[in-house]
């Protein structure tokens, strides 16, 4: 029951902030470009409601003090990028700092392992935020893909973390009220950034806690991290600068191509909650789970492909 209180609350608490942050929405605009896929003018910001529930849920079950700082401090550095602009190499400095954090302070392990991990983490934290460029898409993976973090913690008896993620989910659902298309606010940094943080940071933290295997947080969310990680390496070996916008993701060309945002978001939506539902039934089945993760990955691989030839 009480995962059922918390989604509600955390989707009810998060449209009455998103409705307040609406009516102050000449300030904080988002002014489109020519690499955006929006037509006019829209407040950003919305995603910080979600971090805030997550926050707020995290610090009444106990989660670890660590990840709320941590959290924390991914979403005030990404509200100043949201509003007046930060260089990258300080933004992505701060990020592998915080995710050095986690690794090394709260779970504690070998060298190699640790600076792996951290490097990890920090790129889906940024993958996450390539990912936040079409109405509704974040929202909808952070509500699929934390509801998968929640089952799968929760299975395991890590209820904190289970509540912390639900209460993610519910934010999302709440965000996803107002930015569904045509939006009518973007999450911004400072939602995106400590959601990839968060996507990257629980499935590695539930992976140390055998909750799930290794694979189960790549799993999860392969839609997006595929995307990002495809999309970013043929642009750094073409020499191009892969921190500039662009309009070259595969989400971003299915819209181009005619599909539009709201079609497009439910393609990705299915996908991830069929990933999700895949590893949430082969999470117990280490042999087999990699088996199935590779051949998953493969499927999403052949199916992005034919959308962008």
């Amino acid at each position: 029951m009480n995962y059922v209180v918390v989604f509600a609350a955390s989707l009810f608490v998060a449209m009455a902030l998103i409705a307040l942050r609406l009516r102050f929405a000449d300030h904080g605009l988002d002014v489109p470009g020519e690499r955006s896929l929006h037509v006019a003018p829209t407040p950003h910001g919305g995603g910080v409601a979600i971090v805030l529930v997550a926050l707020a849920t995290g610090a009444w079950a106990g989660v670890d003090a660590v990840w709320l700082l941590a959290i924390m401090v991914l979403a005030v550095v990404s509200m100043l990028d949201d509003w007046r602009g930060l260089p990258f190499a300080p933004r992505l400095a701060v990020h592998l700092l915080v995710a050095a954090s986690v690794v090394f302070v709260a779970h504690p392990g070998g060298l190699v392992a640790g600076l792996t991990m951290t490097i990890a983490i920090a790129w889906a934290t940024n993958a996450y935020n390539f990912m936040d460029g079409a109405d509704g898409l974040a929202g909808a993976m952070a509500l699929v893909g934390f509801t998968a973090y929640g089952a799968g913690f929760a299975l395991a008896g890590h209820g904190a973390l289970a509540l912390m993620c639900i209460a993610v989910a519910g934010g999302a659902a709440g965000f996803l009220r107002y930015n569904w298309h045509p939006a009518r606010i973007f999450m911004g940094d400072v939602g995106a950034i400590p959601l990839g943080f968060m996507a990257g940071g629980f499935g590695w933290v539930g992976a140390v806690a055998g909750a799930w295997p290794v694979w189960f947080g790549p799993m999860v969310f392969a839609p997006f991290l595929l995307d990002a990680t495809w999309t970013l390496a043929r642009r750094a070996l073409r020499g191009e600068r892969v921190w500039q916008a662009h309009r070259e993701h595969v989400y971003q060309r299915m819209v181009r191509a005619g599909m539009g945002h709201g079609r497009m978001c439910r393609h990705w939506a299915l996908a991830m909650a069929g990933g999700a539902a895949l590893a949430l039934l082969m999470r117990m089945q280490a042999g087999w789970g990699w088996a199935v993760f590779v051949l998953w990955c493969a499927g999403l691989i052949f199916c992005g492909r034919r959308v962008v030839r």
